[in-house]
């Protein structure tokens, strides 16, 4: 057994704090495609890379640097228009799949008395939409990206739910997918299981310990 398993082993945690995106379903694709098709109608290029590093991020944040690193002039008034049309594009490839065994693990955590929370840099709209009704209402508590005024990779967003359950942040265990949301729990000082859905495990090494597959996560936690 390695050292940060061996380590792992020891927690007991009072809540767990679950993204969405790349976590509970597999939309990360479909995030891709609606921005890239909506950044080169105004001669912007963005790589499936950038978008599956900056997940979890408010949107705002990714526009900026799509236009910066093109070189191009950005005015707030192109930012709300992008933000319109991308949401608009998204909506119409989105097919909704969910993480083989994602509820049940939810469940079982609940079972055992585990308050659980999704925090995602998502809208809260988006969230209800993405998430069919039963897996939405297995959360004690969401803080949605236009919720709250910093987003990923600030703590803020964790901290709040962590305030919203009434636990302390060295009680909760975050569950991510992406180097921004591992930045946020490390920086509310929580610790931090990354799942290698959408990016390889050596751009998640900020995490406290890093599952190949979701399955891995589940056994460690069911052992645990």
């Amino acid at each position: 057994m390695n050292k940060k398993l061996k380590e792992f082993k020891t927690k007991i945690f009072k809540a767990a704090l679950f993204d969405m995106d790349g976590i509970i379903i597999d939309s990360m694709p479909y995030h891709f495609i609606s921005w890239f098709e909506v950044l080169k109608q105004y001669g912007v290029r963005i790589s499936p890379m950038i978008i599956f590093e900056m997940e979890g991020a408010k949107w705002d944040k990714v526009i900026k640097l799509a236009f910066k690193q093109s070189g191009k002039p950005l005015f707030r008034q192109v930012t709300q228009k992008i933000r319109k049309e991308r949401e608009q594009i998204f909506n119409r490839y989105f097919k909704r799949y969910i993480f083989t065994g994602a509820p049940e693990f939810i469940e079982s955590l609940k079972n055992n008395g585990v308050l659980v929370g999704l925090v995602t840099g998502s809208s809260l709209k988006e969230a209800q939409k993405m998430l069919p009704k039963d897996v939405y209402d297995l959360f004690d508590t969401i803080v949605a990206g236009d919720k709250v005024k910093r987003g990923k990779p600030y703590p803020d967003p964790y901290l709040i739910a962590a305030k919203n359950l009434k636990v302390l942040p060295e009680e909760c265990v975050v569950i991510e997918n992406a180097p921004y949301g591992i930045k946020s729990a490390k920086a509310a000082k929580m610790y931090c299981c990354a799942v290698a859905t959408s990016l390889p495990e050596a751009l998640l090494s900020k995490a406290d310990i890093v599952f190949d597959t979701h399955r891995s996560l589940y056994k460690c936690f069911e052992s645990n």
